[in-house]
Order: C-alpha cells, then structure tokens, then sequence
C-alpha cells in the first residue's frame, strides 16, 4: 500500500527490541514544496534513532509500522510512558552476527595433512574454511613455503597465523619472519614451552622477557608475535597461576594472545573471565568445546560451551582470525565439515 503523504511534519515512531530495550525515533517528512499532499505522492522519510546504537538511518517506513503525529511535548509524553511500560509498542528484531571467516587450526586434520597436503588443504576448502593455521611445528608436512604458498593461492585459502616451537624466537627469527610474510602471516603463534624450561615462574618471567623482545623485532617486519594457552599453563606454580603471571609480564605492544577456549576449560579456566580481563590483548582464537566433565575436547555444540555469548562478547571480531580445533576426533575431515557447519549458522 502507498505511503501516505504528511508534508513538513515530524512524527514519532516506538518499539521494543528483542533484549527488551526500547526504542524510539523520530520522522521529518521531506515532500517537495510544489506536491500537493496526496496519498499517491512518493518521497523519502529520514529517520533517525534517538535511542539506538549505533544509529541508524531508514528510507521509508514499514507498514506494520505504528506512527503518531506529534509535537515535541508529545514526543517525550510518549517516550516516558514506553519507558514506564504503558504504551504497547511494536518488537525489533535486534541485528544479529556471524563469523565472516572460519579458519581451521591445521593440527585438527594433522593425519590427513600427513598423508597428502594438497588433497587435505583442497577439501577444507570445499567445507567452506575461507581460513587455515598452519603447523610449522610439523614441518609443514614436508612443503617448502613456496609449496606451501601455491596450495594456498590455488585453492583460495589464507593463512593468518602460524604455530611454531617456542625456539624459533631464539634462532633465526629474522629469517622465519621473512617466510611469514611469504606465507601471509600476520602472527606467529607459540603454543607452549618445553617441560624443562617451564618449571618455575622465574621460567615463565623469563620467556616472557624473550617474548617481548622477540615481538619488538617482529613487529618492526610487520608480524605480530603471540601465544596460545594450554591446559597445563592454569596449573599453579608456588600458589600463583604461570599463565596470568607471564600474561602481565608481557609487553602488548609486542606480544598478542591467541585465546583456545577448550584448553581454557579443560585447565579449569573461565574463558568469559579472562576475556573480560585481557580483552584487548586476544587477537586469535581457537574454537573448542569440551565434554561436561572438561576431560577433553568434541565437536562444536555438543559440549558445554557457550559460543554465542562468547563470540558475542569479542569486540571487533571480523578483525580476529578464529580457527576450529578438534584434537581427537576418529574421522578428521567429517568433524571438520560439522564443525564448520556450526558456526556457518550460528548467529550472536
């Protein structure tokens, strides 16, 4: 049905969302000077959110649409009375997310990578991953980078980050930055320590140290450096958790994490909580869930976790490559089209 014609009047429009906030707008009508005020007339209507975030502009309204003509006294008038819950006002579905890019942490299909690189790479492709980790740490199943790098152009895949062992950032770091940025990393990523150099927290001050001057010289290559959480790094060392005293050590204009939300649970962390802690700091993130007694890792919403209020809780998340990691499952790439399947439709 046409929209009727309302020259040089401004209205008011309410409604509730679906977290229960209200809403309202208001409608200046912008009718050129020489129509006349029929309902056949066409125009266009501004219409801006006084109590929306973030703003949002409208071109025309819907029909469903209740709209009351209205001076600015009546304006507030009907503001206080929806907020008082006297008024019924029309619901608005409250805009929703998904993930723009899903990655696939390499080691989540490491006996298929083993056996043939190219096929295995070929079919996360076809799952619909846009994104992969790769595994230096295994050598990169025996690729070169330049192999690696045509794969990765011949499929279409990218690969933002890499996981690599903790010595690299001790011998040869400018070289492995060089290959980083063939491959088109923008982080190398460092999992874990060796049992041995690990032991005490002066260990972890210690590589925590490294970390930071390690990460100066990356970032001067363009490269961030970073690092993952296990499980083990949440087991307390002389009454104090390693990982949180390395975590503050650590400078964030050199060193960024990766956050696994699977070994955060399964080492008996909160993720919610160290996300609210370190918020600006996670970059990254492994996509984990685990079983109810966190003993170890299943597919994507089979678990106990929540991934639609954790990922809605992540700021600026197109900006933060996320990548599935199932560690055991019994066939790699079938957990792997299911858990991209998950999170293709998940919304947040």
């Amino acid at each position: 049905m046409p929209t009727p014609i309302i020259p040089n009047r401004t209205l008011s429009l309410g409604g509730t969302r679906d977290d229960g906030t209200i809403g309202l707008c208001r409608v200046t009508s912008e009718a050129p000077a020489t129509a006349a005020p029929t309902p056949m007339n066409s125009r266009r209507e501004n219409v801006s959110f006084v109590m929306s975030s973030p703003p949002v502009d409208i071109f025309g309204w819907s029909g469903h649409m209740v709209y009351v003509m209205t001076t600015r006294r009546t304006f507030v008038q009907t503001l206080a009375a929806a907020a008082a819950g006297t008024v019924a006002m029309p619901r608005w579905p409250v805009a929703t997310r998904r993930l723009q890019r899903i990655g696939l942490e390499l080691y989540a299909v490491r006996h298929a990578m083993a056996a043939n690189p190219e096929r295995t790479l070929a079919a996360i492709r076809a799952i619909g991953y846009t994104d992969v980790e790769l595994l230096w740490s295994f050598g990169n199943f025996g690729r070169t980078p330049a192999q690696v790098r045509a794969t990765l152009t011949s499929e279409g895949l990218r690969a933002p980050s890499a996981h690599l062992s903790a010595a690299t950032i001790l011998v040869g770091w400018e070289r492995s930055l060089e290959t980083a940025k063939l491959l088109g990393h923008e982080y190398l990523v460092i999992p874990d320590f060796t049992t041995d150099t690990s032991r005490s927290l002066d260990d972890w001050k210690e590589w925590a140290d490294r970390f930071n001057a390690a990460g100066a010289v990356a970032r001067r290559a363009g490269v961030w450096l970073a690092f993952h959480n296990e499980p083990d790094h949440m087991k307390p060392i002389d009454g104090q958790v390693p990982y949180d005293v390395f975590v503050e050590r650590l400078d964030p204009a050199a060193v960024r994490l990766q956050l696994d939300v699977g070994n955060m649970l399964m080492g008996g962390g909160d993720p919610m909580r160290y996300l609210a802690k370190y918020g600006d700091r996670y970059w990254s993130f492994h996509l984990k869930d685990v079983v109810a007694d966190r003993s170890s890792d299943t597919e994507l919403g089979r678990g106990t976790f929540d991934f639609k209020r954790f990922l809605g809780s992540v700021a600026s998340i197109d900006a933060k490559p996320c990548h599935v990691e199932q560690e055991g499952p019994s066939d790699e790439l079938a957990a792997a089209g299911n858990n991209y399947r998950y999170l293709r439709t998940l919304e947040f």
